[in-house]
């Protein structure tokens, strides 16, 4: 059943963006997803400042980066950073489409966070976004961002739908290459895989916000009709699940994807990691942006914050 308030947000959606749009052509689905984040995103809070630059990569490839800070009254720095990655089905989204959830994530941990405009498809199929993600990240680590940052500053990787596949894809990778340094991961109803996981796979494919076709439209878009594609970026075929930093994987009750989050951290902690799952009963896809009315989502937010907050100690760093 779902939450009342989110049910009147799912209205409210509704007179302004009905569903993905996913059978336009990609850049015009970009123009209607723009018109309804900006009009669901408030103004910055007050103690929020923002800063943009660009990362050249080595091959010459720009990418736009924002930080969010909130001022320090008591003047001491942040305790660590947040990469953040954005949803929308690796197609849609920018560094203003998610700004009422990068905003608030500094404004509530005192963290600072850094959203990430990584390369969309299908002008730029897999893994262009996982590419661009995995630049961003090894520059934190090695202390090359645009920005300044505290010394033995933390880092946590976080991002929601297909932005949690690219966070959780970069842990893999950096896993694999034998680089640490990222103390925390926060994925909020995550895609995961090529294809949802069951038994949400089947029971929510109609869910309001979300269907399943939705999310094979966007696979389509990003990988391709035909396997195999890159292992790093298909998160929850990983053969190995050890070895990753301390994870918070949250799922939504109306949501094809929510199973991705549940059998992603089941599999992490039978490989001895640590992992949380928590399900936001009530609750769609898509529904941070119902923060100021949902009291779910005000709790699914107030989580985020908490592991966050927790998991911004300090960690053993190294880059290539």
């Amino acid at each position: 059943m779902l939450e009342p308030e989110i049910t009147a947000f799912i209205e409210r959606t509704s007179s302004i963006y009905s569903g993905h749009s996913t059978s336009l052509p990609p850049p015009e689905q970009r123009t209607i997803y723009e018109r309804y984040a900006a009009s669901l995103t408030p103004a910055l809070p007050e103690d929020v400042v923002t800063q943009d630059a660009v990362l050249q990569t080595g091959a010459d490839h720009p990418i736009a980066l924002r930080l969010y800070r909130k001022r320090q009254t008591d003047r001491q720095a942040p305790r660590g950073t947040v990469l953040y990655f954005h949803g929308g089905g690796f197609v849609l989204g920018s560094l203003n489409s998610h700004q009422l959830v990068t905003a608030r994530l500094a404004a509530d941990t005192g963290l600072d966070v850094i959203a990430v405009d990584y390369r969309l498809a299908p002008e730029h199929r897999a893994p262009a976004a996982h590419d661009d993600c995995l630049a961003v990240t090894l520059a934190a680590l090695e202390g090359r961002l645009p920005f300044d940052s505290p010394a033995g500053a933390t880092l946590q990787l976080a991002g929601d739908s297909a932005g949690a596949n690219l966070a959780a894809g970069v842990a893999i990778r950096l896993r694999d290459e034998g680089l640490q340094g990222v103390s925390g991961m926060a994925l909020v109803y995550p895609m995961l895989g090529t294809d949802p996981q069951p038994p949400a796979r089947d029971t929510e494919a109609h869910a309001p916000m979300l269907t399943l076709a939705d999310v094979h439209a966007f696979r389509d878009l990003y990988w391709g009709e035909h396997p195999p594609y890159p292992a790093w970026t298909v998160p929850i075929d990983a053969t190995r699940f050890d070895g990753l930093p301390p994870t918070l994987a949250i799922g939504v009750e109306h949501d094809p994807l929510r199973d991705d989050a549940r059998v992603f951290a089941e599999r992490i902690n039978a490989a001895g990691g640590e992992a949380q799952f928590w399900i936001g009963t009530g609750l769609v896809h898509g529904c941070w942006r119902a923060l100021e009315s949902s009291p779910g989502v005000q709790a699914m937010h107030s989580e985020v914050c908490r592991f966050l907050s927790v998991h911004a100690t300090p960690a053993p760093r190294n880059g290539r």
